[in-house]
């Protein structure tokens, strides 16, 4: 009996009962998220069902060689028209902002596979053992018994690469790897979607990167390695905050460090902090992010706190 056999029966029968279906992306979505969605879409369309895709934030440059696919601005949607409204990965950064606008007739699904998640919808599917949503979504099909055509399968395999660092990470579970096999005698082609999320950056993207490796810094004593990129660096580079994911993984692989810390500075005041680590080096991350009401994954988590970067003599501080 599956873990979430019941959940999985009860989505496929509201998809299958629902004429429009709304699904959701976080905010900078990043390929877990994109790759759910436009999965779910592929499906969802080929049931002969409306369906759309909303994100706080455009859909990913990076992924334009993969497919041109569109989001729709949440604020651009008549949201009461959904039957059934699907939000997939890291709810928190975006889909609490619409949830209350939601009536009690529309029925909500949340697919998610960070610790810690508090909102709540009509249907759960939320599991940290999860290497990605992606991985959850081929489950969901799976037990389902339905078909995973060529591109369900690219997206599929997109999420799961992106989070699992290209099968680095210690979320790359045997499961994982049987799932990327059967992805990949279903079309998926790899080499493409390494290509597009590690490999193939534009000239903007390797400057902000350049700039993040300039500043960076060790500090000996807790071994964490830290970079920060301000509003400013974003603007002389001309990237955009998209660009900024991979930063904290990159850092990741020096030598002698034990985890990265990325601070980066957004719209409204706000900085994002994101920290990341392996297995082997025995730091929980998410431990971190929560004494900054953040959270996350032990291995990759994430916090957000008000105000400016200042550099000073000893090193940056908020301010």
């Amino acid at each position: 009996m599956h873990k979430f056999a019941q959940e999985f029966h009860t989505l496929n029968y509201v998809i299958s009962g629902s004429e429009k279906i709304l699904l959701f992306a976080h905010a900078s979505p990043d390929g877990d998220t994109t790759g759910a969605v436009i999965a779910l879409k592929e499906h969802i369309k080929n049931l002969g069902k409306v369906v759309d895709v909303a994100c706080p934030d455009p859909y990913p440059d990076f992924l334009k060689n993969i497919s041109e696919d569109q989001f729709e601005f949440p604020d651009n949607l008549d949201l009461g028209k959904y039957d059934l409204v699907i939000a997939c990965d890291s709810v928190e950064r975006g889909f609490e902002k619409i949830k209350d606008q939601l009536k009690e007739n529309q029925v909500t699904a949340i697919i998610d596979h960070h610790p810690d998640i508090t909102l709540r919808g009509d249907i759960n599917i939320i599991d940290a053992d999860y290497s990605s949503v992606c991985e959850i979504v081929y489950d969901f099909f799976d037990f389902n018994k339905i078909q995973i055509n060529r591109k369900m399968a690219t997206w599929l395999m997109l999420g799961i690469i992106d989070d699992t660092g290209m099968f680095k990470h210690a979320n790359t579970t045997a499961k994982v790897m049987e799932i990327a096999s059967d992805l990949m005698k279903k079309g998926a082609p790899i080499g493409k979607i390494v290509e597009a999320t590690f490999v193939n950056k534009n000239i903007a993207t390797l400057r902000l990167w350049g700039r993040a490796f300039e500043k960076a810094k060790i500090n000996q004593e807790n071994g964490m390695i830290i970079s920060v990129l301000t509003q400013k660096d974003l603007e002389e580079c001309v990237a955009g905050t998209e660009d900024i994911a991979q930063v904290a993984g990159i850092l990741n692989t020096v030598p002698g460090t034990k985890f990265s810390l990325i601070l980066s500075e957004r719209d409204d005041n706000i900085i994002k902090g994101s920290l990341r680590s392996e297995e082997y080096k025995g730091v929980d991350v998410s431990e971190i992010a929560a004494r900054f009401g953040g959270g996350g994954h032990k291995l990759a988590s994430g916090f957000e706190v008000k105000g400016k970067i200042v550099e000073t003599e000893s090193g940056w501080e908020i301010v």
